[in-house]
């Protein structure tokens, strides 16, 4: 589905004194607020713990020990850095603790939540791992071998069980592994799309050597389809959504028939609401998706099941930046996301900021 709209609020390009800008420098729908969850180089909340910088991927997990309670989980895109940090909220939303669940990896992209309450952390470069994370920091990470090496961005487990997963470069593949047991990724089978230039059918076939620190996953299978820049994933109903930033697209995988087309282009740079794709987070509650920008005016946009688009906030005065980790709270009331580079601390450093923001999104949304 192919599909253009109009936004609520002026999408012109930001400039940091514009009206409706509110104390956080975000501008929002009548009826939303703001505060600022984390700020890189400094504590969280009232926690001795140091946010990390350059936040990107991120998720929410049911606190099972505290009713009512919940985790963010946010990567960290640091070159030779990188990891994961935890978010514990209380019930009534205060932070109750904040912690590392992930360290001794680097440039920690995007990702994916799984069915079973862990964390797939994915790293961003030609010999990238994905890490299973626990959100509560209780069980170590576990480095996951068999869904490969390369420039992981985003994973997704479909209902058919396996995981899907996107590869951020221009010659990009678009990865699938099925696990030898449900649930347990320690072990299975990675394959790649293949077949003729997307849209279309696709093929899956096996990648040779998918620990291979020689030859790229992507270049061991000749017919593979190459997608131009895979970024963020998520399932909607019994299919599958894909970003490619170098065309704009956000792709739709149907699992039933294997087959793969647009589901929505977004606009050139610099025309109409959706100007850029990233990150992506289906709302499974309306089928509403979110997509976070990497250029264009710093805004989260809400693709409509009608196909019509509305920015829910602009990030202003931070052009250098980009969007990253649009989730929800597991009761769906409150939306987080970050602007990996937005400037922080006395000197103004570029080292990214982490949002809430509360409102009737159930009205905004239509949600049941």
């Amino acid at each position: 589905m192919m599909a253009v709209g109009a936004a609520t609020f002026s999408s012109c390009a930001p400039s940091g004194t514009e009206e409706g800008v509110d104390v956080n420098g975000l501008v929002l729908l009548a009826g939303f607020s703001s505060r600022v969850i984390a700020r890189a180089g400094e504590k969280v909340g009232g926690t001795g713990f140091d946010f990390r910088g350059f936040p990107d991927g991120a998720s929410t997990f049911v606190d099972h020990e505290v009713a009512g309670g919940w985790y963010l989980v946010v990567n960290h895109e640091i070159p030779g850095a990188g990891g994961v940090s935890s978010i514990r909220f209380a019930p009534d939303a205060t932070i109750s603790d904040a912690f590392s669940i992930c360290d001794g990896t680097t440039l920690n992209c995007a990702g994916g939540a799984t069915p079973w309450g862990t964390w797939l952390t994915c790293e961003e470069y030609d010999l990238g791992r994905v890490q299973e994370c626990d959100p509560t920091g209780r069980t170590g990470a576990i480095q996951r071998w068999g869904l490969g090496a390369f420039a992981h961005e985003a994973a997704a487990v479909a209902p058919d069980g396996r995981v899907y997963l996107t590869e951020d470069r221009p010659d990009g593949g678009f990865y699938r592994f099925t696990p030898d047991r449900p649930q347990d990724l320690s072990s299975g089978l990675l394959e790649v799309a293949c077949g003729a230039v997307a849209p279309g059918t696709v093929t899956w076939k096996p990648v040779p050597d998918p620990s291979s620190s020689t030859v790229l996953a992507r270049r061991q299978v000749p017919d593979m389809i190459e997608f131009n820049g895979g970024e963020g994933i998520d399932v909607l109903a019994q299919s599958l959504l894909f970003t490619t930033k170098g065309d704009r697209r956000i792709w739709r995988y149907d699992l039933a028939t294997s087959s793969v087309d647009v589901h929505y282009q977004a606009s050139p740079q610099g025309e109409g609401v959706m100007d850029a794709v990233d990150n992506v987070w289906v709302d499974d509650a309306s089928s509403n998706v979110f997509i976070a920008e990497d250029g264009g005016n710093m805004e989260l946009v809400m693709l409509r099941p009608d196909g019509s688009v509305t920015a829910v906030a602009r990030v202003a005065g931070q052009d250098f930046s980009e969007i990253t980790g649009p989730c929800f709270s597991p009761d769906g009331q409150r939306l987080y996301f970050s602007s990996q580079r937005a400037p922080v601390g006395v000197f103004n450093s570029p080292l990214g900021m982490t949002y809430e923001v509360t409102g009737p999104w159930d009205d905004l949304l239509g949600r049941p």
